[in-house]
């Protein structure tokens, strides 16, 4: 006895210390409206274990090891507090007063860590436990019992009236372990009868976690022997709706097993939610320090280095640069940004044959965090099932876009989608939306329901031309056949790039490039001044995202300028209109290339490397202007060669002129706010 008094007087002081008490006082404002008389009132305590096991070690190991036996203690000290106070005269029994502990933190040892890519098996002690991963899948808001009075049908016994027999949700607790018809009374034994008016009901949701590693697998479609567990999550009360489809989250919960006959369920009660990302690296590798160092004193060599030895055991350099530049671009500018705004790249790319660019696009796709390869066989944005845990409500799965949010969601070649499945994707890419419609009937509702979830990820698709004759007369000058993508579907991803044919001395080299992948797959295949490891691409990648950049003056004017003249040439000569949506696409690519090159500041040449990425994307779609590009203006020469490097930086410098001569004649007022070079 006391032990138990000098653990409530512990509970007590760390109560005051830590402001609790303050809080119970004006939580128990709220409960004095006297049109509002529960069974049982719910009061959620925030615990931080570490200054509770200061207060009192045996006490914080309570919380750690025994949470349910701490609940009592901080129930037994909240009670006491409220009836001595005289904060709420309709509490009566300490059974009335619901106490949830909200855990601030667990200790950072592997005691306290749940490692969903190791499942556990077996019962374990009941205790909280931290974990780290995505959501899958989640049910819409149900409602459960928190707490209910039941009286005894005996009218002789004292407990047939008051709050002696009071029923509160434990954690891992069913619905009829908290209300059903066979209670008895533990005075007299007779049964018990529940006083319905009294029942207290909360907000009920559940999730399903997966560890972040299971995205790795989803990436390729080389699936190892590997099998991936999910973890329901029940949220309760003010936890629902704080976690989204395609998040990462940090949880704390207590795991419990569910009990509903013939089967046993793994589940675990959360206790506290807090969004987690993957920590990015602070720099780039020394490999890529070395070469801004060598290419300080021209803007545009770093990202053609970085594009030209991209992928190199895919294919040999020199080949699809415009893509791998692309591919990049899009890594760079994929991420989410303050005030929960999200930037984003699509691609769609042109060709004839989509075996190397589709393993290219594959390579590229584990830089991406998330990236995930649709699968023709899964859902490719979100599908229904009857939840299996009791709640009988509609479960919302993520299809390949919502798993990939914040990251990469390649579709791959186009050509064997169903029309309905490219409409689908032609809608989303407009509206950046999914809509879910949920039959009322079938799920236990009363009236159906449509839910729009946000869908924030870059697409990456290809279009495979050969699948179509060649173009006919008719068609215009520049434009590319685009196989079975129609013109409205091309128009909705941001960026087009066409990869050509290869000649015969290329195909010879990426001949020679397979065989020696296959026959020595370890061995480097190229002697160059400049190799890089897929980890410096990684930690490129990732440290660029993380860059913040801005538009200087004469970026913002070249942008401007291009999009008003391009803007009045094709709409009066093609009837072409350019939407907002180009502009966009122009700062966005802009800005990428920016921070591809790791700087803060967007320079003239990054706008003119999106002006002609931008210029060839809509001529592919909709034909030459009187700006006349190459096709491959980005990459204009064989950086290869010695001198490839300052070819390519005089031809850029030639457009670069062109680009401004294009403004001058066709933008009403260039000349005032663009000075010639």
């Amino acid at each position: 006895m006391s032990e138990i008094l000098s653990l409530k007087e512990s509970v007590l002081f760390y109560l005051d210390r830590s402001g609790g008490l303050q809080k119970l006082m004006e939580d128990c404002r709220r409960f004095n409206d006297p049109q509002q008389v529960e069974a049982v009132y719910r009061f959620c305590i925030s615990v931080n274990p570490s200054d509770v096991t200061e207060v009192d070690a045996v006490l914080g190991d309570y919380v750690l090891r025994n949470p349910l036996k701490a609940t009592a203690l901080f129930q037994s000290v909240c009670f006491l507090a409220i009836k001595t106070l005289s904060l709420v005269e309709k509490i009566h029994t300490e059974s009335q007063v619901n106490v949830i502990l909200k855990l601030t933190h667990l200790p950072p040892f592997p005691e306290y860590m749940l490692d969903l890519w190791s499942f556990p098996r077996g019962y374990g002690p009941m205790r909280p436990v931290s974990m780290e991963g995505l959501v899958i899948a989640m049910t819409r808001v149900t409602k459960y019992t928190q707490g209910a009075r039941f009286l005894c049908i005996n009218d002789d016994c004292p407990c047939s009236t008051g709050f002696h027999h009071i029923r509160v949700h434990a954690p891992g607790a069913t619905e009829s372990a908290t209300v059903r018809n066979d209670f008895s009374c533990m005075v007299c034994s007779s049964p018990l009868k529940e006083d319905v008016k009294f029942r207290v009901l909360g907000d009920k949701q559940l999730v399903e976690l997966i560890h972040v590693k299971a995205l790795d697998a989803l990436s390729t479609l080389q699936q190892g022997s590997f099998r991936f567990q999910s973890v329901t999550l029940f949220l309760r009360d003010e936890l629902c709706n704080s976690m989204k489809i395609g998040r990462h989250y940090r949880v704390l919960g207590i795991p419990a097993h569910v009990h509903q006959w013939p089967n046993v369920t793994w589940s675990v009660e959360t206790n506290n939610i807090q969004p987690w990302e993957p920590k990015s690296p602070n720099k780039v590798s020394p490999r890529f320090q070395e070469l801004l160092k060598a290419t300080a004193g021209f803007p545009l060599r770093f990202s053609a280095i970085v594009a030209h030895c991209f992928g190199l055991h895919v294919a040999p350099p020199g080949l699809h640069n415009t893509l791998k530049l692309g591919l990049l671009l899009s890594l760079v500018q994929t991420r989410a940004g303050p005030n929960d705004t999200f930037n984003n790249l699509d691609l769609l790319v042109v060709t004839t044959d989509p075996l190397i660019l589709d393993r290219l696009m594959t390579y590229s796709l584990g830089l991406a965090r998330p990236g995930v390869r649709h699968q023709a066989s899964g859902e490719m944005f979100a599908s229904l099932s009857r939840d299996e845990h009791g709640a009988g409500t509609a479960n919302i799965h993520a299809g390949s876009a919502l798993l990939a949010t914040g990251g990469v969601c390649m579709f791959g070649d186009l050509g064997g989608y169903r029309k309905d499945r490219l409409d689908a994707i032609q809608s989303v890419l407009e509206s950046s939306t999914v809509s879910v419609f949920i039959p009322g009937k079938k799920y236990g509702e009363d009236a159906d329901e449509q839910l729009t979830f946000p869908v924030q990820c870059s697409f990456w698709a290809i279009t495979d031309v050969s699948r179509r004759s060649g173009k006919s007369d008719s068609d215009i000058l520049g434009t590319a056949e685009l196989g079975p993508v129609s013109l409205q579907l091309a128009d909705t991803f941001g960026l087009v790039i066409q990869c050509r044919d290869i000649g015969e001395q290329a195909l010879l080299a990426q001949t020679v490039h397979t065989l020696q992948q296959a026959v020595q797959p370890r061995k480097p295949l190229y002697t160059s001044s400049w190799e890089f490891s897929t980890q410096d691409y990684q930690e490129l990648i990732a440290y660029a995202q993380s860059l913040q950049v801005q538009l200087s003056p004469g970026a913002e004017k070249i942008i401007h300028g291009y999009y008003m003249a391009s803007r009045r040439v094709r709409t009066q000569s093609e009837g072409v209109k350019m939407s907002v949506a180009s502009i966009k696409l122009l700062i966005s690519l802009a800005e990428a290339h920016c921070k591809l090159c790791l700087r803060t500041q967007v320079l003239e040449e990054d706008a003119m490397i999106a002006v002609l990425l931008c210029e060839n994307s809509v001529t592919l779609k909709h034909g030459a202007s009187a700006l006349v590009i190459p096709p491959d203006a980005a990459f204009p020469c064989d950086l290869r060669a010695e001198d490839g490097l300052h070819k390519r930086d005089v031809t850029l410098d030639e457009l670069h002129q062109n680009i401004l001569r294009f403004i001058y004649t066709y933008a009403p007022g260039a000349d005032t706010y663009i000075t010639e070079e």
